[in-house]
């Protein structure tokens, strides 16, 4: 909880200095025009993504294999696309590493232990 509280009040503190800066380098408009140019592109492919997470449960239906990549591509989609419509650079580039393919892997291992590590403590339940 202490982390929430923390990073609702840093996350957006960055990302408005971020904002000055990139604004005092190329201009309002440039800036403006970029953050909304991110945020399309950004709501495609987290659509694409998401699609594409889908189809994989439905293909794995089936398959007795164990869920939890197919769970936490979801996960990360679901993440990343939310950080893709909160307005900054910073969240946007998060949010992009989470919804690319290649760069999700690196993330996965870590939301992983974190919900081992939650698990195991009690702190999260999963009801079925």
């Amino acid at each position: 909880m202490r982390w929430i509280m923390l990073l609702i009040i840093i996350v957006p503190a960055v990302e408005i200095a971020v904002l000055f800066s990139v604004g005092n380098a190329i201009g309002i408009i440039p800036t403006f025009l970029l953050i909304l140019a991110t945020g399309v592109f950004g709501a495609y492919l987290a659509k694409s993504q998401g699609l594409q997470a889908i189809k994989n449960v439905q293909n794995q239906m089936g398959i007795q294999l164990p869920k939890s990549e197919i769970i936490l591509d979801g996960v990360c989609i679901l993440i990343g696309g939310v950080l893709l419509l909160t307005p900054g650079f910073l969240t946007d580039l998060t949010g992009f590493l989470l919804l690319i393919p290649q760069t999700r892997n690196r993330f996965k291992p870590l939301i992983y232990a974190w919900f081992r590590k939650r698990m195991g403590k009690g702190n999260l339940i999963i009801y079925r």
